[in-house]
């Protein structure tokens, strides 16, 4: 209640902030008050609007507050931040809001004149040879949403020790009715504020086109078909698949940033949804593959031809045929490492690892995989890929955050690469299969809203921390992770996880199948992930329905 008081009394407060106040009843008031928006995997995620828990330029004044104070203690001298931000609604005001609070602190913003991918801010960060950067962006979260990335000198999102660090100035941060901005356009005038150099997004194109294994395969008999989802990889999209031979087909109705995403229910390459269409222009051009990128464009989807229907894959499957392709085309340096995370298939390491790659597992958020990318720096170690099951790759490390850019290049490459073999990329999966065993992997999302949702996620993750369990349904257990405890509990021994401490909650069973819980680190939702494995494809089938229903059992009833 001080705290809306302290707005209602404020006397400057933006006038559409201001009448918004002015409607909300008493509950809508909890729920914007009730607490303060904070860090989770990607950075800051919220509903736009009043409030402490919303996204509006005073939380952003005091999140960009922290992350200049923690810049200048990591760059005391010649500090710099570039910014980029996508096609929702305020991105532009909350990218300018971010360069203003910079510029209060002393350090100097290079702004993207238009709207840029978030692959293309990494790279931009270490090709400026910046302190950090920004992205302003809620990804493929509904249109009431933004949200703030925040990068570290390398192109890569802040770890959770480093996001503390953010976190523990925002802490000792004014009161953010005090953090006093100058005017943008006087701050361009004075050059604290700079537009990104054009040449960023050619040389980002030029090295996206190095990673190509064949090059020169035959363009003329491959169709594709492009959708931004009204994002921001419309231009750059567009121009590497002509750039790169390709006669694409673009939904035209798509390629044109929309704040409100308005042709879609959901603007997510995860979603089926999302790539009506797209699925309507291939049939209508017998197009071979569809590609869809998020708003922000780190993610991709795709959907194939195969036997006169489009079938989408997730990115477990993506990633096994990337992954399958590369090392089957690609020459192999040895040592050489295969990133991906605590919640991804095996499939792809399966297949690694026959090659003789190195797989390293993290935590869920591609920052910890560009981290542990930066690790290999200075050892014989080469990277070779990196990839989570949220469709998010990268090939190159040239950017340290997944790449839907470099992913775009590389599914389009290997459909053609197949095709011209005869085969479709579900072939090739059903080939993938026959060799490393069927894999059925999903993901379920509970979405729970407010702090009533809130406080169901954690009531149901708390139950799992502390409830001992032998068997799911009739499988046994042979083995859980909990990364909040930092312990792994194997029949008759306990041992220490190194990662970092998380919510999340991991069970092995005694084939090999396996199902995790967390909470989502950037919507109000509760993720379950399962992978279940089996020789033969109808009993891994029938394997996950009964794994599901006895883990939705449990949650049915603690929640």
């Amino acid at each position: 209640m001080q705290n809306i008081q302290k707005w209602l009394k404020y006397p400057e407060l933006d006038p559409e902030l201001k009448q918004e106040l002015g409607k909300l009843d008493e509950n809508q008031l909890q729920d914007a008050f009730y607490t303060d928006l904070t860090f989770g995997t990607g950075g800051i995620r919220g509903i736009m609007g009043v409030g402490t828990n919303r996204m509006n330029i005073y939380t952003l004044r005091l999140a960009n507050y922290g992350y200049g104070k923690y810049i200048l203690k990591r760059h005391p001298s010649g500090a710099s931040v570039v910014i980029a931000y996508d096609s929702r609604n305020k991105s532009w005001q909350f990218a300018m809001e971010s360069a203003k609070v910079l510029a209060s602190l002393g350090i100097k913003s290079y702004v993207f004149k238009d709207i840029t991918p978030t692959p293309v801010l990494s790279f931009a960060v270490h090709y400026l040879q910046a302190s950090g950067g920004i992205v302003i962006t809620a990804s493929h979260n509904p249109p009431k949403y933004n949200g703030y990335k925040i990068y570290d000198e390398d192109g890569c999102q802040l770890v959770p020790e480093l996001a503390d660090q953010v976190i523990s100035e925002i802490a000792q941060a004014p009161d953010a009715f005090d953090i006093k901005v100058e005017d943008f356009t006087a701050l361009l005038a004075r050059g604290k504020v700079q537009n990104v150099p054009v040449e960023v997004n050619n040389e980002y194109l030029k090295k996206v086109k190095e990673i190509s294994v064949n090059p020169k395969l035959d363009k003329n008999n491959f169709r594709v078909v492009f959708t931004p989802l009204h994002g921001t990889a419309a231009v750059l999209g567009k121009k590497l698949l002509q750039q790169l031979g390709y006669n694409p087909i673009f939904v035209t109705e798509q390629m044109v940033p929309d704040p409100l995403f308005s042709t879609v229910s959901s603007p997510n390459p995860e979603n089926p949804g999302a790539f009506e269409l797209a699925i309507k222009y291939a049939k209508a051009n017998n197009a071979d593959i569809c590609v869809a990128t998020d708003p922000d464009a780190d993610r991709v989807g795709i959907a194939v031809l195969d036997k006169g229907e489009y079938r989408l894959l997730n990115g477990n499957q993506t990633g096994a045929i990337l992954i399958y392709y590369l090392v089957n085309n690609r020459p192999i340096k040895l040592p050489a490492v295969v990133f991906n995370t605590i919640v991804t298939s095996e499939l792809g390491a399966k297949i690694a690892k026959s090659k003789g790659l190195e797989v390293i597992s993290t935590l869920t958020g591609f920052k910890y995989i560009g981290s542990q990318a930066k690790l290999l720096e200075g050892t014989d170690k080469q990277f070779f890929f990196g990839y989570e099951e949220s469709y998010g790759y990268v090939v190159s490390d040239f950017v340290r955050d997944k790449d839907s850019l470099q992913a775009l290049l590389l599914c389009c490459e290997a459909a053609n690469y197949y095709k011209s073999q005869g085969k479709t990329l579900v072939q090739v999966l059903d080939e993938i299969y026959l060799q490393f065993g069927y894999f059925h992997d999903d993901l379920v999302n509970i979405s729970l809203e407010g702090r009533e949702g809130a406080e169901k996620i954690e009531r149901i993750l708390d139950h799992f921390h502390h409830t001992p369990y032998e068997k799911i349904g009739k499988f046994r257990i042979v083995c859980k992770e909990d990364y909040l405890t930092s312990q792994k509990k194997e029949i008759g021994s306990i041992t220490p996880i190194t990662l970092p401490v998380s919510n999340v909650i991991k069970y092995y069973l005694e084939d090999g199948s396996w199902f995790v819980l967390r909470p989502s680190g950037t919507e109000p939702k509760m993720k379950v992930y399962f992978s279940v494995v089996s020789h033969n494809r109808n009993l891994v089938e029938n394997k996950f329905k009964e794994i599901k229903e006895a883990v939705f059992e449990i949650i049915k009833k603690v929640g």
